[in-house]
């Protein structure tokens, strides 16, 4: 065992009330690509603002051509060793919060209880009515998209958006609360997967740290690894299960 790693061991041995922050690092192992990072989807073409997308038939359609391509993938992972291990902590009772970036489910499909569990992005699963607000499945969503081409309605007759959070569109407030309730009350951070950039999801577990242990696990540098206790290098897979194996 490395010295970094045991350090961060007896650290989450440690605590009680511990604060997980996730990132797509954790869901790359999934078969699930990293879309917003530097080699990502994103990267390669104009991403569609949600201001645009709003106000344009053609940003909506080109939108809903991206979710018919990507999310064939996200329907076909499922969790791996990094999202198991994380649900095992909170089935130890130590798990204050989990927050997450990824859109994918999988950290409650690893059995991560939604009282836990908080989505900052929004989930890539659902499509929801600008209107009345109601969810609808992608699958459905992406019938109605695929069957002509045009932008899906829901049954109201509102335009339906896939249920994450856009370039452009600011995140929900009350979600963004509960993060940073659990950032106060936690006894220790650890964030893994996530160059730790892309803000405010990123102002969380920087706040969580303020005087607590904090833990950061990636594979490449992070924004905030001068401000970790314990910083490893690594896949998250790998090295998550060796972390919360108590």
């Amino acid at each position: 065992m490395t010295e970094g790693l045991e350090k961060a061991r007896e650290l989450l041995a440690a605590a009680k009330k511990i604060l997980v922050f996730t990132g797509a690092g954790v869901s790359t192992g999934s078969g699930i690509p990293d879309y917003r990072g530097p080699d990502g989807e994103w990267a390669r073409r104009e991403p569609v603002l949600y201001p645009d997308f709003l106000a344009s038939t053609r940003a909506k359609q080109d939108y809903w051509r991206y979710k018919a391509a990507t999310f064939p993938a996200l329907r076909r992972a499922a969790p791996n060793a990094a999202h198991l291990a994380v649900a095992e902590l909170e089935k130890a009772g130590r798990l204050l919060a989990l927050v997450t970036q990824n859109i994918d489910g999988l950290h409650r499909a690893a059995g991560v209880g939604a009282d836990k569990l908080v989505e900052l992005h929004g989930s890539g699963l659902y499509a929801e009515c600008l209107d009345c607000c109601g969810w609808t499945s992608m699958e459905e969503a992406l019938d109605k998209f695929n069957a002509d081409g045009a932008p899906p309605l829901c049954a109201c007759g509102g335009w339906l958006k896939p249920a994450v959070i856009m370039f452009g569109q600011p995140l929900d407030q009350e979600t963004l609360l509960r993060a940073f309730r659990a950032a106060e009350t936690c006894d220790l951070v650890l964030a893994a997967g996530s160059t730790l950039s892309v803000e405010p999801a990123a102002s969380v577990p920087l706040a969580a740290a303020a005087g607590k242990p904090y833990i950061i696990v990636n594979r490449g540098p992070t924004a905030q690894d001068a401000a970790a206790d314990v910083r490893l290098e690594g896949d998250a897979c790998d090295l998550l299960p060796a972390l919360l194996a108590f």
